[in-house]
């Protein structure tokens, strides 16, 4: 009988930051290098201060441990800035007696494998002092309590009291390792006034963030300031200018990490602390341009010298490719070998060999996440070396052999960085549609057919999700089950949560790879566990935890509600009361808190009737001006709340996810799915007017919909305008694109807009006689030169001394335009 497998944990904060994302590769390789299983669990915890994983009762860390692995992997340096090092230390040993590895924080008496940050930190001194000769060296320091940032902290000022440089706390600033901390340090450093001419960050998100604000200061880099950065991740290569730093293995440390805890399963003793070196890598931010790192071809003149044949330089060349491009991984192992010996056969009249291995370690380098422009520095190198062509192949030969592999290699880079932003793009696609998806599934029947549908579109095609089954989380019941993008029946009974997932779900005799992630809504609120296999893009797995998480909210929140209905219906005149009582509560709560859109003075006002009807307003605040929606759902009481609900949730969701939309697409794109669910789902025969309005800060309104007609009061006129909307009703037909056309109106500065629901002109006094819009024009007219809540509440005063009581939901927008300064 074949041994079983041994299993192993990843525990991290994060799956997308740079760091982060380099480490898990590095695990990922390494796994699959060694055939074993692996679990990746990860809880979002860097933006809470405070937060302990050991106190946290039902954290997905809590649930890791002998029941489903056999080690774990300890991403400590992700982990430790809201615990300190102490607490790093006890979470690490609570997972004894399983064998662990701490990666990025040396700690005490657990195997960690950490990077030389206290020699990176004085490498990086010494280059902008020593290479520079910069004597004012600023520092950019990570979160207090990571032990890492300590230690390049103390390396900084090491290496200046090395160099008899002063110490100047003024110099010295604290960031969080984050792209926007880097931002915020720079900006405190430009505060003081303290002269300065390089910057050292802790890490590279941060280097990237003080550029930024040096660039909006209009300080050059390097020109005026040098930046140096720390970790070398991906988009400091492609930042601009690039960023010099300190590169750590990252991927290294992920991969040795893994050999380190499978060698304590094999009983042997490891090092307590594995230190991996660090390198300088000199880019354009420091001054010394992107190669510059590269070896350099001899000074001396070529008569003086007869070149070396690749033969004869071969262990030369092959130390040179290996420091030119960083590719540990082990099928990479011999590359330099490999491309060396098919150089000597292209030019012994092989003709092609070259550019074909070229071609395969192109290939063979994206598949382990090499930066495939590093080879540019590899074809330098060899051009440089290889000086002139052997006998028996032109000159012109050669010189065209380099420049196809430029060219080889450059398409080879540009088609791995698109095909990358091409998975991107997919991906956020599809989540947009998912998160429509869930945002409407109101039950659990709804949301499993939502999971069976939606979750295969991103490549989850291996799901369990789970729900804790008691109080204290100790048991799970599956909720839903899918193998090989195939929905299939969950087992009825309850498990314990430490399973992660039903029994059998784990026992494949393949080799498998999951992410295991809580099912949370907000801090407060937890669902379960969903297990799904590896392999889809990064950015999936906590959005669609987030959607599930939001999902069973609205679940629990619509179950609520039927309930409320099934005890009003028991008892009619209490069904009516509770049934208001509960429309009323989702009608207002989702009434925008503040209104607030550059360029427009804003109040609007909402009040239900007796009877509560599905009014709508929304104001939604963007870069270049904002969103201003307007509709009423026909009928009244819950459902018609309900349906209001689904068209904010809607609503917000596209318009914040495109600010730049079309009206219209977006009415006809809600539209859809508005009728699906009303008629389809719901089986109910409900529509809605909704007028969808895109403000832009010079004053042009675009819009779409079908709703009363925009009341536009002019300032130079002192008149009003009536602009009708041409659209049809939401919900009547599943599509309406070819009825559904954007509109344009151009506000001047002063112009008044005034949006309103039919429950304001179609008030009716003791004769029957409608409020109408004339009278709303005469009203708006008479007040147009007061603050826009002034006019609302005169509004307000008309239409209630019109009609005393009610019958429909009184809905008032009131927004005055403000040109913005200087414009025409």
């Amino acid at each position: 009988m074949p041994a079983k497998r041994p299993t192993i944990a990843l525990l991290t904060d994060y799956l997308c930051g740079e760091y982060q994302s380099e480490a898990r590769f590095g695990v990922e390789r390494a796994a699959e290098a060694h055939d074993v299983n692996l679990v990746i669990a990860f809880e979002e915890t860097r933006a809470r201060r405070g937060y302990s994983l050991l106190d946290a009762r039902g954290s997905i860390y809590s649930f890791v441990g002998a029941a489903t692995v056999d080690g774990a992997v300890i991403m400590s340096s992700a982990l430790t800035n809201p615990l300190g090092a102490d607490g790093m230390h006890e979470f690490c040993r609570s997972y004894a007696p399983l064998p662990v590895c701490s990666v990025g924080v040396a700690l005490e008496g657990i195997p960690s494998v950490v990077v030389d940050n206290a020699l990176g930190g004085e490498v990086a001194v010494a280059h902008v002092v020593d290479d520079h000769a910069r004597q004012r060296v600023a520092y950019i320091s990570g979160p207090p309590g990571n032990a890492e940032a300590m230690l390049r902290a103390r390396a900084y000022r090491r290496a200046l009291e090395a160099r008899a440089l002063p110490y100047d706390e003024r110099l010295l600033v604290v960031g969080d390792f984050l792209i926007d901390g880097g931002r915020r340090a720079m900006r405190e450093l430009l505060a003081r006034g303290v002269r300065f001419d390089a910057v050292i960050a802790g890490n590279d998100n941060m280097a990237l963030g003080a550029m930024d604000t040096l660039k909006a200061h209009g300080i050059g880099v390097p020109g005026d300031v040098l930046v140096c950065g720390f970790d070398d991740v991906a988009v400091s290569r492609v930042a601009r200018p690039s960023l010099t730093t300190i590169r750590q293995p990252i991927k290294e440390l992920g991969a040795l990490a893994v050999e380190t805890v499978l060698r304590q399963l094999a009983g042997e003793r490891v090092p307590e602390c594995s230190l991996l070196p660090v390198e300088l890598t000199r880019r354009e931010s420091c001054g010394c341009g992107y190669y510059a790192a590269l070896p350099r071809a001899s000074a001396e003149a070529p008569s003086r010298r007869a070149p070396r044949s690749i033969a004869e330089q071969r262990e030369d060349l092959t130390r040179a490719l290996e420091r030119a491009v960083t590719a540990s991984a082990p099928s990479l192992r011999d590359w330099p070998r490999e491309l060396l010996s098919a150089l000597e056969e292209e030019l012994a009249g092989q003709e092609g060999r070259f550019l074909r291995a070229l071609q395969d370690l192109l290939d063979a380098a994206g598949r382990e996440g090499v930066a495939l422009d590093q080879l540019q520095g590899a074809i330098t190198l060899l051009r440089a070396r290889v000086r002139r062509a052997p006998a028996g192949v032109a000159e012109e030969d050669l010189e065209r052999l380099w420049h196809t592999a430029r060219v080889l290699i450059g398409h080879a880079s540009v088609r791995a960085e698109g095909e990358k932003r091409l998975r991107l793009e997919r991906a956020s696609i599809d989540l947009s549609w998912t998160g429509m998806s869930f945002s409407t599934s109101l039950s659990m029947p709804t949301l499993r057919r939502t999971l069976a549908a939606e979750l295969p579109r991103l490549d989850l095609r291996h799901v369990a999700v789970s729900l804790y089954d008691d109080p204290q989380r100790a048991t799970l019941r599956s909720l839903f089950l899918m193998e090989n993008s195939r929905e299939v029946e969950p087992p009825p009974a309850s498990f314990a949560s430490s399973s992660l997932a039903p029994p059998g779900f784990l026992s494949s005799a393949e080799r498998w790879s999951v992410i295991a992630m809580p099912i949370t809504f907000g801090e407060a609120e937890h669902f379960g566990i969903a297990l799904v296999n590896s392999g889809a893009n990064e950015i999936v797995y906590d959005a669609v935890r987030l959607q599930i998480g939001s999902a069973m909210k609205a679940v629990m929140m619509h179950r609520e509600i039927v309930r409320q209905v099934e005890i009003r219906e028991r008892l009619e005149q209490e069904r009516v009361r509770q049934e208001g009582v509960v429309a009323e509560h989702i009608q207002t709560t989702l009434v925008p808190p503040r209104l607030h859109v550059e360029g427009l003075e804003l109040c609007a006002a909402m009040r239900p009737a007796a009877e509560v009807g599905g009014d709508y307003y929304d104001v939604i605040a963007t870069p270049e001006g904002g969103w201003l929606g307007i509709g009423d759902v026909a009928g009244h009481g819950l459902a018609a709340g309900l349906i209001m609900l689904m068209i904010q949730s809607m609503v917000a969701c596209m318009a914040r996810k495109d600010p730049t939309a079309s009206p219209g697409e977006l009415i006809s794109a809600l539209n859809r799915a508005i009728h699906e669910n009303i008629r389809d789902r719901l089986k109910r025969d409900e529509h809605a007017t909704l007028l969808l309005l895109r403000y832009e800060r010079g004053g042009r309104v675009t819009f779409a919909g079908a709703h009363d007609d925009i009341v536009v009061c002019r300032a130079g006129t002192r008149r009003c305008e009536c602009v009708a909307s041409s659209g049809v009703w939401i919900g009547v037909l599943p599509s309406i694109d070819a009825m559904t056309r954007d509109a344009e109106l151009l506000l001047e500065d002063g112009d008044l807009l005034v949006l309103y629901s039919d429950g304001v002109t179609e008030a009716r006094n003791a004769q029957q006689e409608q409020f109408g819009l004339e009278r709303l024009c005469a009203a708006v007219e008479a007040s147009q030169d007061a603050p826009v809540d002034v006019i609302r509440d005169r509004l307000l005063r008309d239409v209630e001394s019109w009609c005393a009581s009610p019958d429909d939901d009184i809905t008032l927008l009131v927004a005055r335009h403000r040109a913005p300064p200087g414009a025409a």
